[in-house]
């Protein structure tokens, strides 16, 4: 439905906005349900998630692994928070890129907009340095290319 925004706030925080033509309970469970996330959460085309635990409850916990069908790949992990079904969900992750990052708070939401979802996603970096690294990896077009198939899956 649009493209996504990324913006720097302070010197820890990264806010990704993007509209959905899609009902805030479907992008919610798009975002909680491994089989879904299996089949848009995937970055560059080419790539896989042959691995996907996603516990979606408070100290549930989080395993998503990418692979490149080359050899290559990477993953994360991490641990929910907190889960306001159809509106909220806020976790902690980090990449093992192959050692893991510092960790990364993430709360996303999900907003009715018309027919839509307007779903806003903050993240809180531990510092400067850490969030630079982490826009420095090219996640922005990752992320849209991942959102595209997201709402083809929708």
């Amino acid at each position: 439905m649009s493209k996504l925004t990324l913006k720097t706030e302070g010197d820890t925080h990264v806010v990704v906005t993007r509209r959905f033509a899609a009902r805030p309970e479907k992008v919610y469970r798009a975002h909680t349900e491994p089989e879904l996330l299996k089949k848009w959460l995937l970055g560059p085309e080419g790539w896989t998630m042959p691995v996907c635990i996603n516990d979606a409850r408070p100290g549930g916990k989080i395993r998503y692994e990418w692979s490149d069908g080359k050899g290559g790949g990477f993953y994360l992990t991490g641990e929910f928070i907190a889960l306001e079904p159809h509106s909220r969900i806020e976790h902690v992750e980090r990449m093992h890129l192959p050692d893991p990052t510092p960790d990364n708070h993430v709360e996303t939401r999900f907003a009715p907009d018309g027919q839509g979802t307007l779903m806003t996603m903050r993240m809180t970096l531990p510092d400067a340095a850490t969030r630079e690294a982490m826009l420095a990896t090219g996640m922005e077009d990752g992320m849209e290319e991942s959102y595209r198939r997201m709402e083809k899956v929708l």
